[in-house]
């Protein structure tokens, strides 16, 4: 560390240093506050705006708007970090709050299916993509005016705080809901009160928007601009230039991909495994997750500031091999703490389905409108739902698919050929019957609360959200400090994105087919172990340390 590094480090934070990332943060939980209340109100939405369709299509369709936000996030990315680029960083992420805050809002007083017919559910989706897309450009927006801002020496603790702002975001959407809920009574909440979180907003974004009009544009960006040296093209220059577009490649594949797919599977594969897999009721899983997140918090800051010091890429790195090396012992102990039942029962009876290997697909439904109605998809799909693992058996070509439970076999059925009326009265009996034997086996239909070790699940939660703040504390600083100051907005804004609305939004249905694939709860961890370790050995051998670069040419 040079000289002046250890003298900027050793000084306190100015007033207009605070200012900068207090305004950048805040604004940036209140746009994650915005996208979180869709994810949270979904099942709600779904009565309210897709009420035209059998509920479980409606819930459908609800979580197809909430993942198009997702989806075009990295479209978001290209939109605001060229516009970034050429007019400066203060405007855009000052534009990206407005669409962000006016489009949940106006989700608030949006008339419902029942009042204006399928233009509410097409509006919606608009506003869910709106959302989308300035989420896209807020995050490389905020990271890069903070980082412009920061000291040398300090870029890792500034925009640590940063890193801080989804877990809040998430804490303020659930908080906000909470109370809204608590005061005016379920019924009224699923009939209006569910607006008033939406409503809210407007509050939010008026402060966020008075704080961000009083600051000054990045030095960095008007040092730049000064020079005449702003990019003309920033798309063409970032990604019509082999030199930078190697850069955003390895910024994807050796950084923001093991980064997404740890950030997602501590902070929502881990609740999903509880609530899905292990059946743990939603109340308790959700309290427990939550005081993971607010227990390790802090350590964003903490791995932020310990990045100045020991470099960006050791901690990302090492976060992601350490989470590769114990996802399987950690979520094989969250089990046993969890639902020990469940535990005993994988142990003690083993299942086994005979099918004939052609009518097994591999269950990937990313938009959830797929209809799987072999028999083999069928009665897989219903096991791993029921969290029982199976072992996997080749049966006769264009025979119909068996499981044997202890001593009793249960055939399944074909749907493709059945009527709408006929295949849901198989679906029935197949459920039932199922469900019988797998009771009989010694498999919980949900996890006693009373044999539940609490103490023990929150710690190896604790631990899993610990993996994330390696990995996500650091990584502001260090994509800022990849790129180059004409085309920095554009350059970084897109891995970050596609790394975590790809790779980690992709994470839970990919998981569950991998599940589903194999016959064992654990197998769709493989995914984000893959991921990390990719990310591990590309980031090792080819992305260079970036702690020390000059950001400000």
């Amino acid at each position: 560390m040079t000289t002046a590094s250890v003298s900027t480090t050793a000084r306190g934070i100015t007033p207009e240093e605070r200012k900068v990332i207090f305004a950048s943060s805040l604004g940036t939980v209140f746009e994650w506050y915005d996208f979180y209340l869709y994810g949270s109100l979904a099942a709600i939405i779904a009565k309210q705006f897709f009420a035209g369709t059998d509920p479980n299509t409606a819930f459908i369709f609800a979580l197809l708007a909430f993942a198009a936000g997702f989806i075009v996030r990295p479209f978001g990315a290209l939109v605001f970090g060229r516009l970034g680029d050429l007019v400066g960083r203060k405007y855009t992420f000052l534009v990206t709050i407005l669409i962000m805050g006016a489009s949940t809002f106006i989700v608030g007083v949006l008339p419902n299916y029942n009042s204006i017919g399928i233009t509410a559910p097409i509006i919606l989706i608009l506003l869910r993509i709106l959302q989308g897309l300035a989420l896209g450009g807020e995050y490389g927006g905020a990271a890069t005016y903070v980082a412009e801002h920061a000291p040398e020496g300090r870029r890792g603790s500034f925009t640590a705080w940063i890193q801080t702002t989804a877990t809040m975001g998430l804490f303020l959407s659930l908080l906000v809901i909470l109370g809204v809920r608590t005061s005016v009574g379920e019924a009224a909440f699923a009939e209006w009160g569910w607006r008033i979180p939406f409503l809210v907003s407007i509050l939010l974004l008026a402060i966020s928007v008075w704080i961000r009009m009083s600051m000054n544009e990045s030095p960095a960006f008007l040092k730049m601009k000064s020079e005449g040296k702003t990019s003309k093209a920033p798309l063409t220059e970032a990604f019509g230039q082999w030199k930078n577009l190697k850069l955003v490649i390895l910024a994807l594949v050796g950084l923001t991909a093991g980064q997404a797919v740890v950030w997602y599977t501590g902070q929502f594969y881990a609740l999903f495994f509880l609530t899905q897999t292990l059946k743990v009721d939603g109340p308790t899983a959700n309290i427990l997750v939550a005081l993971a997140l607010l227990l390790a918090t802090p350590f964003f800051l903490f791995f932020g500031s310990l990045s100045d010091k020991i470099g960006r890429k050791p901690i990302i790195l090492g976060g992601c091999l350490i989470a590769a090396v114990t996802y399987f012992p950690i979520f094989s102990g969250l089990t046993h703490f969890a639902n020990p039942a469940l535990e005993a029962a994988l142990q003690k009876a083993p299942v086994i389905v005979t099918a004939d290997p052609a009518s097994c697909q591999f269950q990937f439904n990313p938009t959830g409108t797929k209809k799987f109605t072999s028999s083999c998809d069928i009665v897989k799909a219903k096991l791993s739902a029921a969290s029982v693992n199976y072992e996997n058996a080749v049966g006769a070509p264009g025979s119909v698919a068996t499981v044997k439970i202890g001593d009793r076999i249960i055939t399944s059925y074909d749907a493709a050929s059945l009527s709408k009326e006929d295949a849901a009265a198989k679906d029935k009996e197949l459920s039932k019957a199922l469900a019988d034997d797998i009771k009989a086996a010694g498999y919980p239909s949900k996890a006693d609360p009373d044999q539940m070790n609490k103490p023990m699940v929150l710690l190896l939660l604790f631990i899993l959200v610990i993996y994330v703040t390696m990995v996500y504390g650091p990584i502001a600083a260090c994509l800022v400090e990849m790129f180059p100051t004409r085309i920095r907005y554009t350059s970084m804004s897109m891995p970050y994105h596609i790394g975590n609305g790809w790779f980690g939004g992709l994470l839970p249905t990919t998981s569950f087919a991998l599940v589903a694939f194999k016959g064992d709860i654990y197998y769709g961890l493989w995914y984000p172990i893959v991921i990390a370790l990719v990310t591990v050995v590309v980031g090792l051998l080819f992305v260079k340390e970036t702690v020390h670069n000059n950001i400000h040419d």
